[in-house]
């Protein structure tokens, strides 16, 4: 018979204190940018480009050192933003079409407006109020 009452927590895949902002900024930037190219190489933008804002931001707040939750918050819109641009003027094949890339640049903002949304406004809830929250869940323990 097994013990399930143990249970362990496995450590960070980061030694030390976390990633400093600059780190958050590379390592959401490469996760948006590698999952954006995959899914714009097959189809267009959309869940799965969505899902790796999400898992930026979270990704952020879990391996980031305390005090990079401003850079998490902010970073994945402009991340999306700077990988859409290369994207849709070198895989897309948009170039220097000003009419295409308008296009093709208002469809991508739009499939991913949600996620875009829902991980930006948890992410300013988190940065605003989280240090609050946490107090309180702390002093209540």
């Amino acid at each position: 018979m097994s013990n399930f009452t143990n249970t362990q927590i496995l450590p960070k895949p980061i030694k030390g204190p976390g990633l400093t902002n600059a780190g958050i900024v590379v390592l959401q930037f490469l996760l948006i940018l590698l999952v954006e190219t995959i899914e714009y190489s097959f189809t267009n933008v959309g869940i799965a480009t969505g899902i790796a804002i999400l898992l930026a931001i979270f990704g952020g707040y879990y391996l980031g050192r305390p005090g990079t939750t401003f850079v998490t918050a902010v970073n994945p819109p402009i991340a999306f933003f700077i990988s859409t641009v290369l994207l849709i003027g070198t895989v897309g094949g948009a170039g220097l079409h000003l009419a295409r890339f308008g296009l093709d640049f208002v469809t991508t903002f739009g499939a991913t407006a949600p996620y875009l949304i829902i991980g930006t406004g948890l992410g300013w809830v988190n940065h605003l109020w989280g240090a609050k929250f946490r107090a309180l869940l702390s002093r209540n323990s």
